[in-house]
């Protein structure tokens, strides 16, 4: 790369609620970015503000076919052939709970195939690669509840979910072979459940599908029981850490990036009812397949190696969600 020449960054999923706003943060820095994504469970609304950039180029791509980024004539002005890419970050795969059956196939074969597809374009242009993992890789919650990155997690290889909880392990075991094998420089950044604007509405998200339902004063749903707890981090948070781990040291190893507080989710809704003045109630649903109760991450890792810690308190980062969506709720809720 030319001395002064912007990098490429290479950000698949770049249309979901975290590539979205990766991408924003990414193009803030000076970066040119290149998103791709096929909208199977992101949404074009998510990077409109980024479309007419000239750091910013969108490719409708499914990363389970091959990717060769030479053959696009819109990337020109990126000069991928000269300068190659310096960056990817992997994202890229359906992220749903209520049709999280639709998408089984598409999951297994994104947690595969399409990053088999992601890490050849990193050989190609020897470009550092982060997996943006799981806290499912970890398995269930259990007794000792935090879990640090040694712990060695037990899935059911299995189960319904299994296509992304040990497809994700998979994918990690992927990047560890590819870097073995082909000298890759590999990042592993593991996400705990995280919140924030631009999340999907009516799919099972529990804040944001609560907080519609609070600004219409209608009962707040908690798909599990009433002790239902998790760790809650805010979406800028996760940005800040993935890219933290993208510039550490080679080597580095999986890292967790999640908030180590224990919330209650009743608590997490009442709160909701207060910042927008709401009249609803709380009641309880049937549990989701896809919304179950995590352990909480050891952070030590991020905060001695990184200088990462969250800095977005749930009360801002609920306040910002709820803007963002009383601002947007047409759109939201009036259909593609």
């Amino acid at each position: 790369m030319e001395t002064g020449e912007k990098k490429n960054v290479l950000v698949t999923g770049g249309a979901g609620f975290l590539g979205s706003f990766l991408c924003e943060q990414l193009l803030k820095d000076g970066n040119r970015v290149i998103c791709i994504d096929n909208f199977s469970t992101g949404h074009v609304r998510n990077i409109e503000p980024y479309l007419r950039n000239p750091d910013f180029q969108f490719l409708r791509l499914d990363i389970n076919e091959p990717i060769d980024l030479e053959s696009f004539p819109e990337l020109e002005a990126f000069k991928v052939p000269f300068v190659g890419v310096q960056e990817i970050y992997h994202l890229a795969v359906p992220t749903t709970i209520k049709k999280f059956e639709e998408f089984r196939v598409q999951t297994l074969l994104a947690n595969s195939v399409g990053t088999r597809n992601i890490l050849d374009v990193a050989v190609k242009y020897k470009a550092k690669i982060l997996l943006a993992s799981s806290a499912v890789v970890y398995g269930p919650r259990t007794e000792d509840l935090f879990f640090s990155e040694e712990h060695k997690g037990v899935v059911d290889q299995l189960s319904p979910r299994a296509c992304y909880d040990e497809g994700k392990r998979f994918a990690e075991t992927m990047f560890s072979t590819y870097a073995n094998v082909y000298g890759l420089d590999t990042r592993i950044a593991r996400i705990f459940r995280s919140y924030g604007p631009r999340m999907a509405l009516f799919d099972g998200q529990q804040i944001s599908d609560m907080i519609l339902a609070a600004l219409n004063n209608e009962k707040l749903l908690i798909n599990g029981h009433e002790d239902f707890s998790t760790s809650l981090l805010y979406v800028t948070d996760v940005v800040d850490g993935m890219m933290r781990v993208m510039k550490a040291a080679k080597g580095i190893g999986p890292v967790n990036i999640g908030s180590d507080e224990d919330l209650k989710m009743t608590d997490v809704a009442n709160k909701i009812i207060e910042l927008t003045s709401s009249s609803s109630t709380v009641e309880f649903g049937e549990s989701l397949l896809f919304f179950s109760q995590l352990g909480l991450p050891n952070i030590s890792k991020a905060k001695e190696h990184l200088g990462w810690l969250p800095v977005t308190r749930l009360e801002g980062g609920l306040q910002k969600t709820v803007d963002y969506i009383r601002a947007n709720k047409i759109l939201l809720t009036g259909g593609e």
